[in-house]
């Protein structure tokens, strides 16, 4: 103990004179005018060896799961970690607090807009922060990999750039009142099947090209404050104990600050994970606890390491104000928040089939049939730790007789398929909602909607013409009958403004403008993780054999058809695109170009940047590198500039170990989703 206070002193320059129960009556740590970084060290210079290790785990009482208990004579406040990421979960706790349940972050990715994303985080930092509590566990920003992952809701889709630039602002967001979000999980956690054992095969460069790239944004350019390490093995090493991944790629390379907790569970070594750098253990203590206390004992974990384990969680604590002004529970601006959390699910909707204008459904209609399993409450989120207890809930049906109060609107469950159709055939318009009901810790079994969810939308198109359909779903669905209804949109999970936000958008209150951030397959078996080696896995080990060729990436190289691509999604209004001019600057590129409405109403178009490397690169053949969401009045139109830099136009190089600009002839292609890219420029870098 005396060893690690003198280590602490020599590196802040203190002096030791005074005895070490002076410096800890003294608590210097208090002065807010010193660094955080001072500060920690001073904490932890005045620690005991068991304050130390009681702060490296949690330790649940009658009240809180995720908890780390306060020291009173250090004045170390009490840590409370609350679930995320789509609005603060109960956390385990008792009593439970309800809390706003926002649209699945699926939906916040299809919106493209960064600016709405920072919103999104700063409701649930300033919600977590009024329930008493320090983390946000979210966003969780792993790459949909395999779709039919039962946590594919939670996460932000298919691509490292939209989910890196959509996840840096949803951190800033959470982090801007003093709440620390914890981005997870600490990587390529992409199936629930066997997640605490699997052993993830991954190239070195598939890795850092696809898995990697999102989580040094959030770290890099959200700043976020904790990283969450995941359960799966990769190549062969847990996460949580995996030097290269916590020590050289997090810390080294990326400059991370914060600290990094476990999942769940998920470490597995006392030894292994403390060298590793695993800051806090996410349960009661099995590897931190008397464990950790006996390898310091006997020479196996030093001192001044668990003096480095513990300063970055009390660095980003003293960082964020948490120290000085702890959180304390306060009433929530539940009216505001309703209604930021209606517009979040309104602007996440995606516009994927309008035939014959068949939507916006006119305000005059005098009698809706609303069907379905999903169309008798509201779908606030996905099962398991994302679960989010509404402070209120607004159904289908109160949203569409709020609507049209005029109109006689019916329902049925659709459990008989008969008596739906025969509701629907009495009505000028029939609103069929089906979907899914994905949960962590088990994946779907197929991406086919379950029971007669089918076989009910066909029945209901075939007796009523004007059937529209809303899919309620966490991720892809099959769609059968997609040819057979003029209409569908897809709500994702809207949270509990449901009913009020998607009869906004059924009724043309709201414009839909999103995109889809990851692509529909028409089959199962057309997407990557299509053998049993790559999913779910063979004796444990998931091969990672598809490389780069995830997602879109997969279809374009693959040459297969999508159901709906990657970007896609319709509005109410039409948009074009002109004049894309291309020029290097520097080591980067600048594009720009022209988006008109040429529709009839004002509306907001995502225009996206793809771009195709030579042929001798071995990349797929087209990537999203940059996306800009604009908003235009009719006629309007708006000339749109996007950066690219020196790392866009780069590859990892496994040999070097780092990435490496790539000479050629590249082409820059620009439009309204991955398959429909109508300017494209060359350009040759030297």
């Amino acid at each position: 103990m005396r060893t690690g206070r003198l280590v602490l002193a020599a590196v802040l320059g203190l002096s030791l004179a005074a005895p070490a129960t002076a410096v800890a009556d003294a608590q210097p740590w208090r002065d807010a005018r010193q660094s955080p970084d001072r500060r920690a060290a001073e904490l932890v210079a005045a620690m005991t060896l068991d304050e130390k290790i009681s702060q490296l785990h949690l330790q649940p009482d009658a009240q809180h799961q995720r908890f780390v208990p306060p020291i009173p004579r250090l004045g170390v406040p009490g840590f409370r970690i609350a679930n995320g990421p789509a609005g603060m979960g109960p956390a385990d706790d008792k009593p439970q607090k309800p809390a706003t349940a926002l649209p699945a972050t699926m939906a916040l990715a299809s919106t493209f807009d960064t600016d709405l994303a920072r919103r999104y985080g700063r409701l649930i930092g300033d919600e977590t922060r009024a329930l008493a509590h320090n983390v946000s566990e979210g966003p969780d920003i792993n790459i949909a990999r395999v779709p039919r992952n039962g946590r594919t809701f939670e996460g932000m889709g298919e691509d490292p750039v939209l989910v890196g630039a959509l996840a840096a602002a949803d951190i800033r967001g959470i982090q801007e009142n003093g709440t620390i979000a914890e981005v997870k999980h600490y990587a390529a956690n992409n199936q629930e099947t066997q997640r605490q054992s699997i052993d993830e095969h991954i190239d070195e460069r598939t890795l850092n090209e696809l898995y990697l790239p999102h989580f040094e944004q959030a770290v890099t350019e959200g700043h976020a404050g904790s990283v969450m390490c995941a359960y799966p093995k990769i190549n062969g090493v847990f996460t949580c104990e995996n030097p290269a991944l916590l020590q050289d790629k997090l810390r080294d390379d990326w400059g991370f600050k914060g600290f990094v907790q476990s999942d769940w569970g998920a470490a597995h070594s006392t030894v292994g994970s403390a060298n590793a750098g695993m800051n806090l253990e996410m349960i009661d203590g099995t590897w931190y606890g008397e464990k950790l206390k006996q390898a310091v004992l006997a020479g196996q974990v030093s001192e001044q390491r668990v003096d480095q384990l513990l300063l970055p969680r009390f660095r980003t604590m003293f960082a964020f104000g948490q120290f000085d002004h702890p959180p304390v529970l306060s009433p929530l601006p539940t009216a505001q928040h309703d209604a930021a959390a209606k517009q979040f699910a309104e602007r996440g909707m995606v516009l994927l089939r309008n035939e014959h204008a068949q939507l916006p459904l006119d305000p005059a209609v005098k009698s809706i049939a609303l069907i379905g399993p999903f169309a008798t409450k509201a779908k606030t989120g996905g099962g398991g730790s994302s679960a989010v207890i509404p402070t209120s809930t607004v159904d289908p049906l109160t949203g569409l007789r709020a609507r049209v109060p005029g109109a006689a609107v019916t329902s049925d469950d659709g459990s008989d398929p008969a008596r739906a159709a025969a509701l629907a055939a009495g009505a000028e318009v029939a609103v069929v909602m089906v979907g899914d009901n994905e949960t962590e810790g088990k994946d779907r079994p197929s991406l086919a909607l379950d029971g007669n969810q089918d076989a009910l939308v066909a029945a209901v198109a075939s007796a009523n013409p004007h059937t529209v359909v809303v899919v309620k779903s966490g991720g892809p669905v099959l769609m059968p009958w997609v040819s057979s209804v003029p209409a569908i949109l897809q709500a994702w999970y809207p949270g509990q403004q449901d009913g009020a936000a998607v009869a906004g958008v059924l009724f043309g209150d709201v414009n839909p403008s999103a995109k889809l951030p990851i692509t529909f397959p028409a089959a199962d078996a057309d997407t990557p993780a299509n053998t049993a080696a790559r999913f779910p896995g063979v004796n444990g080990v998931a091969e990672y054999s598809e490389g780069l060729q995830v997602g879109y990436r997969w279809f374009d190289a693959q040459g297969k058809e999508p159901l709906f691509p990657f970007g896609y999604g319709l509005s109410y209004t039409t948009f074009a695109f002109s004049g894309l001019s291309v020029r290097s600057a520097g080591d980067g590129a600048t594009a720009t170009f022209t988006v008109r409405n040429t529709g009839h109403r004002a509306g907001a178009e995502v225009a996206q940047l793809y771009l195709g490397f030579p042929a001798a690169a071995g990349e797929p053949p087209r990537q999203l590198k940059g996306f800009s969401r604009v908003e235009l009045a009719p006629g309007q139109s708006r000339r749109v500039t996007i950066h690219l830099d020196a790392r866009d136009f780069s590859v990892w190089n496994a040999g070097s170990h780092a990435w490496t600009p790539v000479k050629g002839g590249f082409t820059v292609q620009v439009g309204d989703s991955s398959r429909s890219l109508p300017l494209q420029v060359p350009l040759v870098r030297r």
